[in-house]
């Protein structure tokens, strides 16, 4: 693998900063493509008690995000608030790993498999 230069760790946050994020796991239920946008997919996202519209820039890193992505739990923030992209609400956040870096983006995702809505923490 080749070495990338590491940005620089942003500003100390404290431990109530970090309590006021809901990091849960997802399985990622339904891939579909944005049609107004390139980049753009919409997830539906099953946490047990409840279920989310989350979209994602990663169309144009992935071959094919329904194949990859569909079936497979990871990691969401589920408090953000609501977010109207390309015509469409997004209601949480994926985590995927890379992308600010400019590497091939991959999923955080739990090492085994757990119950949907399990919180981070």
């Amino acid at each position: 693998m080749e070495p990338i230069e590491v940005a620089p760790v942003k500003p100390l946050i404290t431990f109530d900063d970090l309590d006021k994020l809901d990091i849960r796991v997802g399985r990622i239920a339904r891939v579909d493509d944005v049609e107004k946008s390139k980049k753009l997919i919409k997830m539906t996202v099953d946490f047990g008690a409840f279920t989310r519209t989350i979209l994602s820039g990663m169309k144009e890193e992935r071959d094919d995000c329904k194949a990859e992505l569909e079936g497979r739990q990871a990691l969401f923030v589920v408090n953000m608030a609501p977010r109207k992209m390309a015509g469409e609400v997004s209601e949480g956040m994926i985590y995927d790993i890379g992308y600010e870096d400019g590497i091939l983006p991959a999923l955080a995702v739990p090492e085994r498999e757990v119950p949907n809505g399990v919180r981070l923490g």
